[in-house]
C-alpha cells in the first residue's frame, strides 16, 4: 500500500462514503444548498468521487472540466469565498463523521484550498 493521502482516507470505499454524506451536508446547508437547485446529483457525486480520488493521490479517472471552467456558472450567480469556506467545512465534518484523523483532514483542506482561485474565477 502506498502512503497516498488516497489510501490513508482508507481507499475507494471511504471516498465513496464520503462524498455521499458531505452531499447530504451540502443539500442541508443553506449558506450553499442553492447552488444545487437542479442539479443531477447522482452525476455529481460521480464526478465528486472521481475528483477527489484524483485529488487526493489515488486512480485518475477524472474527465470532468477544470475547476475554473466548470464552476464559473456558479461565480456568475454569487459564489464567493463564504460559499467555499462553507464547503470546506461540511467535507471536513464529514471526514470527522467518518472518523478520519484530525491531521488528515488538515491534508484534505490544504487540497481544497488549492482549488479556491480556479473555482472562484480569481
Amino acid at each position: 500500500m502506498s502512503d497516498s493521502l488516497f489510501d490513508r482516507i482508507g481507499g475507494e470505499g471511504a471516498v465513496d462514503a464520503a462524498v455521499d454524506i458531505f452531499y447530504r451536508k451540502v443539500l442541508a446547508d443553506d449558506r450553499i444548498s442553492e447552488f444545487f437547485d437542479g442539479v443531477d446529483m447522482d452525476k455529481q457525486a460521480a464526478k465528486q468521487k472521481a475528483f477527489l480520488t484524483m485529488a487526493f493521490g489515488g486512480p485518475n479517472n477524472y474527465t470532468g472540466e477544470d475547476m475554473r471552467k466548470g464552476h464559473a456558472h456558479l461565480v456568475a450567480r454569487g459564489l464567493n469565498d463564504s460559499h467555499f469556506d462553507a464547503v470546506v467545512e461540511d467535507l471536513g465534518s464529514t471526514l470527522a463523521e467518518l472518523g478520519v484523523p484530525n491531521d488528515v483532514i488538515g491534508e484534505v483542506a490544504a487540497i481544497a484550498e488549492t482549488t479556491r482561485n480556479d473555482v472562484l474565477g480569481k
